[in-house]
């Protein structure tokens, strides 16, 4: 799939991989629309890609509410008139603790960005692509920490939610494309809060580690590697999850 003058949803648009995968696409001459909660973040994104040579706009929305995510597809169904790639990139880590320790409101935080706000985001835009018969939604993954146990449920299930959703597609013979990304650690807000913190460096003390030694991987990476999963896209990746080392011409 060449991306030029394609429309690219990207959630989680504001800061670190999302904004990087924003770029990148811009960068290729696609289209971005930036989703997430912080409008300033989002204008410089925007920004961001229009220094890159391309071209975009922010849509600020809180994905785990249905009336936002309405909105925001509305929005760009309306000025698009089409969205052919959706990557679901939002996430939260916030509860890091032993599972009896955790504070259950923020726990059911994490799972509810990473899952809900995943399912409600596919479940707005679905139907434009299968009336189309096109597009590709891409589901960020993560890992699965001690510690961590709100984020990795919310990622088991977004994972669950790709591969039920490939087979579904399969079974109606539809050519949208559900694939998973998994960028390994990278620096961002959520693992620094790991890093930083009494409690992360207690239960996650790899991430740490990892920043110490300068073992982390770079926002950009997952970004180059989805634009070059695209220029290599064929029926076979369906289903499947890529990373930023993936060879794609023997996936």
């Amino acid at each position: 799939m060449d991306v030029k003058n394609k429309t690219v949803i990207v959630t989680g648009a504001g800061s670190g991989i999302g904004r990087a995968l924003a770029v990148e696409f811009g960068r290729n001459g696609a289209f971005t629309v930036c989703c997430g909660r912080r409008a300033a973040r989002l204008e410089e994104t925007v920004g961001a890609i229009r220094n890159a040579g391309g071209d975009g706009c922010a849509v600020a929305a809180d994905i785990t509410k249905r009336e936002d995510v309405r909105r925001l597809v509305g929005t760009v169904m309306a000025k698009r008139k089409s969205t052919d790639i959706l990557f679901n990139n939002a996430g939260s880590f916030r509860s890091i603790a032993g599972v009896h320790e955790t504070d259950p409101d923020i726990w059911w935080e994490d799972v509810t960005v990473n899952l809900l706000g995943s399912y409600l985001m596919i479940r707005e835009i679905l139907p434009h692509m299968m009336t189309r018969n096109e597009g590709v939604i891409i589901t960020m993954d993560g890992g699965r920490p001690v510690g961590g146990s709100g984020y990795a449920c919310g990622k088991a299930g977004a994972m669950e939610l790709t591969r039920v959703l490939a087979q579904e597609l399969t079974m109606q013979k539809s050519n949208v494309m559900a694939i998973a990304a998994g960028p390994g650690l990278v620096r961002t807000e959520m693992t620094q809060l790991q890093a930083e913190t009494e409690a992360g460096r207690k239960w996650i003390p790899s991430t740490r580690e990892y920043f110490d030694a300068g073992k982390e991987r770079r926002p950009e990476e997952i970004a180059t590697a989805t634009l070059r999963m695209l220029a290599a896209l064929k029926p076979s990746f369906h289903g499947k999850a890529y990373g930023p080392d993936t060879d794609f011409a023997t996936w």
